[in-house]
């Protein structure tokens, strides 16, 4: 019976399915023991990455920093950034001293800035030559100028200048014109033009010009770029401290007076020259986008001329306005035209009390139509020009004169040679 016995489990041992389960059985043993010994490896490695943190962190906190140089052995700054940063940054180019002996006291240690008055001061200031192009986007270049120091005294001689921003579509037909206009008066002006940017001709190297455009974008008229133009030429001129009064021109204005006059009318006023009105009419308040309201009102809205005349603090405002400006560009379109009501309201609402609600710049518009009369050859004589120099009254500092405009337009390029002919006797290039 026994024997029976052990001959059946003999055949279950040998029978096929006992024998699969078998081998499946020792496989899950072998997939077992592998998975617990990487189970066991992976903790000794977290483990030893653990001890080692540990060890070096405790054997760091114990070492002795007496290696580090001391201060007045730093290493020397960065180089200068660009000639445009200086306006803007000078007080963060300081030049650290360094001690020569090792064995100074310790108040040489210490970081000392030092000044050079000669170095500071072209630092704030734009060397009339000096090229006006620079890298810096629009948003870079309104966040720079519109940076005022807190301390009234400037660190430096500062001399004043006027910034003279012409607004053109390319080059400068009257420029020799205005060479004379400014010849022998180096160091109390600085120019900016701003261009079509196709326009890429350049004055000669001896030209009071040379290198005075700066970054242009395209210009439509009566749209917001005119307005972005005139912005960006101001943000330019604010980069130079030095210029303290800002007139906006065009390609076809002339001056009306030798330098000296114009220089002294401007830096010497207690306000700037923004024609500035409240039109009744549909040309007027007939533009008002009600949409505009609560941020600017119908009281508020005012007209005017495009051609300006601010001084430094008025136009600090102008670049730094982040309120207004996207409320006239989403709402004034034409027939509203942003040349002749952004810089009128926007004075009128933040500073009234700087503007003189006149322009400087004379312009014909007795012909009527959407554009001003434009003199050609023929119309130039000493008689047109003594009628805009002292045909009008106005007031200025509180009493009256008859000098009311300083600059005229539109002369056409066909005035030059006439002008060139009368303007040095009449208006006194020769003898300013």
């Amino acid at each position: 019976m026994k024997q029976c016995e052990l001959t059946c489990f003999a055949k279950q041992l040998s029978s096929s399915p006992f024998r699969n389960r078998f081998r499946q059985g020792k496989l899950h043993r072998v997939i077992i023991n592998i998975l617990f010994l990487l189970s066991i490896a992976s903790f000794v490695i977290l483990l030893g990455t653990f001890i080692n943190y540990h060890v070096r962190k405790f054997l760091i906190s114990e070492e002795d920093y007496s290696y580090l140089p001391p201060l007045h052995q730093l290493s020397p700054p960065p180089p200068p950034p660009p000639p445009w940063s200086h306006y803007s940054y000078v007080l963060c180019n300081f030049a650290f001293s360094s001690s020569s002996s090792s064995s100074s006291s310790s108040s040489s240690t210490s970081l000392h800035p030092t000044f050079n008055s000669s170095q500071l001061n072209s630092h704030w200031t734009a060397p009339d030559l000096e090229d006006a192009w620079h890298s810096m986007t629009d948003e870079e270049l309104m966040w720079r100028a519109s940076m005022v120091p807190n301390i009234v005294k400037y660190p430096y001689t500062r001399k004043t200048k006027v910034a003279f921003m012409f607004l053109s579509r390319g080059k400068l037909p009257l420029a020799p014109l205005w060479e004379k206009f400014f010849q022998g008066h180096k160091g109390l002006f600085s120019i900016y033009i701003h261009t079509s940017p196709e326009f890429i001709d350049e004055a000669t190297g001896n030209s009071v010009f040379y290198k005075r455009r700066i970054p242009s974008k395209p210009v439509e008229w009566g749209m917001a770029t005119m307005i972005d133009a005139e912005r960006r030429l101001l943000a330019n001129a604010l980069l130079d401290f030095s210029n303290e009064r800002f007139v906006l021109l065009s390609e076809t204005c002339i001056p009306l007076f030798n330098f000296t006059t114009i220089y002294n009318y401007l830096v010497n006023s207690n306000q700037s020259f923004i024609g500035s009105f409240d039109d009744p009419r549909f040309t007027g308040r007939g533009r008002y986008n009600k949409h505009m309201w609560p941020t600017v009102s119908l009281e508020e809205w005012r007209k005017g001329s495009q051609w300006f005349e601010v001084n430094r603090k008025l136009a600090v405002e102008i670049v730094s306005d982040g309120k207004y400006y996207p409320v006239f560009k989403e709402h004034c379109n034409p027939p509203c035209y942003m040349d002749e009501h952004y810089f009128p309201t926007l004075v009128n609402i933040i500073s009234p009390g700087l503007n003189s609600n006149r322009s400087i710049t004379w312009v014909d518009w007795s012909r009527g139509g959407s554009h001003p009369t434009t003199y050609v050859r023929n119309d130039v004589s000493v008689a047109l020009l003594n009628q805009i120099r002292q045909g009008f009254n106005c007031t200025y500092k509180g009493g009256v004169t008859s000098i009311c405009f300083l600059f005229g337009r539109k002369f056409h390029p066909s005035t030059l040679h006439p002008l060139l002919g009368i303007a040095p006797a009449l208006l006194g290039f020769d003898g300013q």
